[in-house]
């Protein structure tokens, strides 16, 4: 059974932070931002991030698992059946933190977490490619230009023999 983290806990006891923690993912995936605390931006992101992978992989037991983190069937249909397929493309980074200004009442820093929709950019893609591609280009590159010498040579024995036997005539 998991155990909550020492130390501070948000609202007090583990019991009281795992109410927190699973009403503002319920709300963030009812609402796709929540304005909330840093501390508790931080503290959900990771269990928002799972949830969402849970969701994209679909089958009856990731859903079992996310509705006991949940606890809300309405929240979790939203998760597995709208949410889930806008996030197909996307492998990672789910959510977005955005610090605000302190509240008023209590000066308590504020942050935005909200989930990120937009499509991934194939810009993105071909940079998160290329530096992979570029690590493979010059392992090639040596018998590229092994075959590329070769052939040149082939083409200068070629006209050299060319010569020859037109001398010869």
């Amino acid at each position: 059974m998991p155990k909550p983290t020492k130390g501070a806990r948000l609202g007090g006891s583990p019991a009281h932070e795992r109410l927190i923690i699973a009403n503002l993912c319920k709300q963030l995936i009812l609402n796709e931002s929540v304005v909330t605390t840093e501390a508790k931006a931080k503290r959900v992101r990771p269990y928002i991030e799972k949830l969402i992978t849970k969701a994209k992989k679909g089958d009856t037991h990731n859903r079992r698992l996310a509705l006991a983190v949940l606890r809300d069937r309405e929240a979790a249909y939203v998760l597995f059946e709208e949410l889930a397929p806008k996030f197909a493309d996307r492998e990672g980074g789910y959510t977005r933190i955005v610090k605000l200004p302190n509240r008023k009442g209590d000066n308590a820093p504020q942050a935005e977490i909200s989930l990120v929709l937009e499509a991934v950019s194939p810009k993105a893609k071909k940079a998160a490619a290329k530096p992979a591609a570029e690590e493979t280009k010059p392992a090639e590159a040596p018998e590229a230009e092994a075959v590329e010498a070769a052939e040149v040579e082939a083409e200068v024995v070629a006209a050299e023999e060319a010569e020859a036997t037109e001398e010869t005539k």
